[in-house]
């Protein structure tokens, strides 16, 4: 079940991992309208063989240090993932963020294991944790030793946790890596998104997927994002320009408001595409960011990544390998689906979030479903179909 992660005073300490997503509303239960036709999830997890699995670290220290941070893990073919890369593409909207790995990837066009989430000054021992855990996965190569370069992207989660007291460990990354499962996932303030915030408002972690036919068949485009960006002036929400009426609870005064957050997207699909296919893909996730409001400030990180798990061994020694791909003009679908999934899984992260108080005792207050509703009923914004 989704817990409510608010922490009173007292010393309280949850370092849990997560892989299911509860009950709580999504934006489509409270009525907010999208384009596009969801998978059976409306998650990255869609996409058959991806798993996710989160590690959440909320505690309140008696030196009066808050941790609000975690890791979130995606795996493009489960536990696979170390013996059958996949074809990748990257994109970089806005730089003032970091994704380490991707330099190889931009050279071989393969993402070489997992892609990992957390905050901006656990980057390097997450990756450290990342290469341990796969080393004891299985024996040495011909080598004697493991060749990694794992994928790791953060988002800054200064203002509600403690970042640098570097509450994240090489064996949290390990544990997240171990509870990556298929099925729902979980939302909000969990995992790498448990100390974000987005609009001004408590976001985190989201997900939502999209299913297309073209002539060539179905196919699924997943998304997961860790929102962590943006000013309530700009929020639009189904179209809404709801952050010019929700002005409860702002963090900022307005002379000083400006996007110097971040966000990390994953796009995942099991439409076969070679790499340039899916960075055009990755390109299109910063559509999905415009519809909600976030226009990438100078200091904005925003880094996006794309896989496809077609063409299974693409990546094998030995002889040349036969690659399936779809041709460049009959990718507009799928273009259109990253779009809608972003958009979407962004404002699932911020309604799923919960009011979090942290480091200095900083206050960021999840979005008011009812007034948000209100807001978008005043435009016939609102889907009240029973």
């Amino acid at each position: 079940m989704r817990r409510a992660f608010f922490i009173a005073a007292a010393l309280a300490l949850l370092v849990s991992p997560l892989a299911a997503s509860p009950a709580q509303p999504r934006a489509r239960d409270l009525g907010v309208p999208f384009d596009g036709t969801p998978g059976p999830l409306n998650a990255i997890t869609d996409v058959a063989g991806v798993t996710v699995g989160q590690v959440t670290i909320i505690k309140d220290y008696k030196n009066g240090h808050k941790a609000r941070t975690g890791v979130t893990a995606i795996l493009p073919r489960g536990k696979g993932t170390l013996q059958d890369p996949v074809f990748a593409g990257v994109f970089a909207m806005n730089g003032n963020g970091e994704m380490t790995g991707v330099q190889w990837i931009e050279e071989s066009g393969m993402l070489e294991g997992p892609v990992m989430i957390t905050n901006t000054h656990s980057v390097g021992v997450v990756r450290d944790g990342v290469i341990k855990w796969r080393v004891k996965q299985g024996v040495p190569d011909a080598s004697g030793y493991w060749w990694s370069l794992p994928v790791v992207a953060e988002t800054w989660d200064g203002y509600l946790n403690d970042i640098n007291g570097f509450h994240v460990t090489e064996e949290d990354a390990g544990r997240a890596l171990e509870a990556a499962k298929p099925g729902p996932v979980a939302e909000g303030n969990v995992g790498g998104g448990t100390g974000m915030k987005c609009h001004e408002f408590k976001c985190g972690i989201g997900a939502a997927s999209r299913v297309v036919r073209t002539p060539d068949g179905k196919f699924t485009v997943g998304v997961l994002v860790q929102a962590n960006y943006g000013v309530r002036d700009t929020l639009t929400i189904a179209g809404v320009p709801v952050g010019k009426y929700l002005r409860n609870d702002l963090i900022y005064p307005r002379d000083e408001a400006k996007d110097e957050g971040s966000i990390i997207i994953v796009v995942a699909t099991d439409a076969p595409l070679i790499p340039p296919q899916l960075k055009a893909m990755a390109k299109r996730a910063a559509m999905g960011l415009a519809r909600d409001g976030g226009y990438s400030g100078d200091g904005s990180g925003d880094l996006f990544i794309a896989f496809s798990t077609a063409n299974k061994g693409a990546e094998q020694d030995g002889n040349a390998q036969e690659v399936k791909m779809l041709t460049n003009a009959r990718l507009d679908p799928l273009f259109l689906a990253t779009i809608e999934a972003t958009e979407e899984a962004i404002i699932n992260a911020m309604i799923a979030a919960k009011d979090m108080t942290g480091e200095d005792g900083h206050v960021v207050k999840a979005v008011d479903h009812k007034a948000l509703q209100d807001v978008l009923r005043k435009f016939n914004r609102l889907d009240e179909t029973p």
